[in-house]
């Protein structure tokens, strides 16, 4: 741009100055948006909660109540994929009127309703009822979420974003599992305790929530903007048009159908290394730990060399540790081993994911694109966990274990042909 002089004669082009993000000095790194601290808050909060329940209840159900892996692989696959039912659902409303935080609320209020009510259910039925409403509640405010936090991020910074509230989420991971162990040694009725516990802790997430989110609202589909398509539920099942898109979702879901979930990963654990019960409820400590550790730089290092790399690379991390269950016997360091993979796994691929497919998801479609492929994510992972708890039923569980290896393997090359153009 040039700037006239009092001849008239224009002056000298002026290099702008780089942008600098307020409060902030050139040459260091922007702030986080309050909007990402304020939700990282609230799923610490909320995942203490989850992961005092998530802790216990494959033990519970299993030497509590009895059930087979088969019975058990359907709870558990009811648990982690009616969540997909309703996640279209969060997204798409979200993105139709513009009230992310208000979705996210109402799903983290009905996950809240749900830890009481374990109390009074003591049959397979009546459990399948209780987390088939829990994990619709955590389909509804996932999507939603998750908007906000990319909504208040650069695209540069995206994974950083997604690596901070990761390791909040986790750290309430972290500390869920031990208030279960606390309290499993110390009272008489361990598992009511633990639930009653819980129940207190997901209502003061919630109230977090209300009091201290920022209630970004973005524009509704009444009035997009001139080169935004107009958002309807059409609109946004057309988003698998997009080459970039479709390419994410599809790894995404072919990658779930290898993941054996995380209940199994622990009862596998338990067997090869003879673990007694009362310390069952610290494994999913193990995977917090490294997942809480590595979020952040590898959300970084996502940034840096490419979403695509890292979330490839976080599979092969648990490949690695699918081998080391197959072929670890007995050895002293598994367990350590076995648990540091695993949360590399998740540190590499959950917030990675998200940030890898906003870039490639237009703003008023946000929060239904990544619906999408955490859609079809859940779907995939309820169906892997149907089908290893029928392999381990029928075959046992090494070669059950061994076939999820194999494919799993066999999926990662797969995908290094499918790298996004964004990613």
């Amino acid at each position: 741009m040039y700037v006239a002089d009092s001849r008239g004669t224009p002056a000298p082009a002026v290099p702008p100055e780089p942008a600098v993000a307020p409060g902030t000095r050139p040459g260091r790194r922007a702030a986080l948006a309050p909007t990402v601290l304020a939700l990282g808050t609230v799923s610490l909060i909320t995942d203490v909660s989850s992961e005092m329940v998530t802790a216990v209840l494959p033990l519970y159900l299993v030497a509590g109540l009895g059930l087979s892996p088969l019975g058990f692989g359907l709870l558990d696959g009811l648990y982690n994929g009616v969540s997909a039912l309703v996640r279209l659902t969060g997204g798409h409303l979200g993105d139709r009127f513009g009230r992310h935080k208000a979705l996210a609320g109402i799903g983290y209020g009905l996950s809240a309703l749900c830890k009481p009510l374990l109390l009074l259910a003591h049959t397979l039925p009546a459990i399948g009822a209780v987390l088939a409403l829990d994990r619709t509640g955590k389909g509804l405010r996932t999507a939603p979420r998750d908007a906000l936090i990319s909504l208040s991020a650069t695209p540069e910074e995206r994974g950083r974003a997604f690596g901070v509230h990761r390791a909040m989420d986790t750290a309430g991971a972290l500390i869920g599992p031990i208030l279960a162990f606390l309290i499993l040694r110390g009272a008489a009725e361990g598992y009511d305790a633990v639930f009653t516990v819980s129940a207190c802790v997901a209502g003061l997430g919630v109230l977090v929530l209300v009091l201290f989110v920022p209630g970004r609202r973005t524009t509704p589909t009444s009035t997009p903007t001139p080169a935004a398509e107009p958002v309807s539920l059409r609109a946004a099942l057309g988003l698998l048009r997009r080459r970039d898109l479709r390419r994410i979702g599809l790894c995404a879901l072919l990658l779930g159908l290898c993941t054996v979930s995380d209940a199994f990963v622990f009862l596998l654990l338990q067997r090869a290394t003879g673990l007694a019960d009362r310390w069952f409820a610290l494994l999913p400590l193990g995977t917090a730990a490294a997942f809480f550790l590595l979020a952040l730089p590898l959300g970084r290092l996502a940034d840096r060399i490419g979403r695509w790399r890292v979330f490839l690379g976080g599979h092969l991390a648990l490949l690695a540790a699918y081998g080391l269950l197959l072929t670890g016997g007995g050895h002293p360091a598994l367990p350590y081993a076995v648990l540091l993979l695993h949360g590399g796994f998740y540190a590499a691929t959950d917030g990675v994911l998200m940030a890898a497919t906003a870039g490639a998801v237009p703003e008023e479609h946000r929060g239904g694109g990544l619906a999408l492929v955490q859609t079809g994510q859940a779907l995939a992972r309820f169906a892997a966990s149907l089908g290893f708890g029928a392999a381990w039923t029928v075959w046992g569980a090494r070669p059950a274990l061994l076939v999820a290896a194999a494919l799993l393997a066999a999926t990662v090359v797969g995908c290094v042909r499918l790298r996004p153009a964004n990613s």
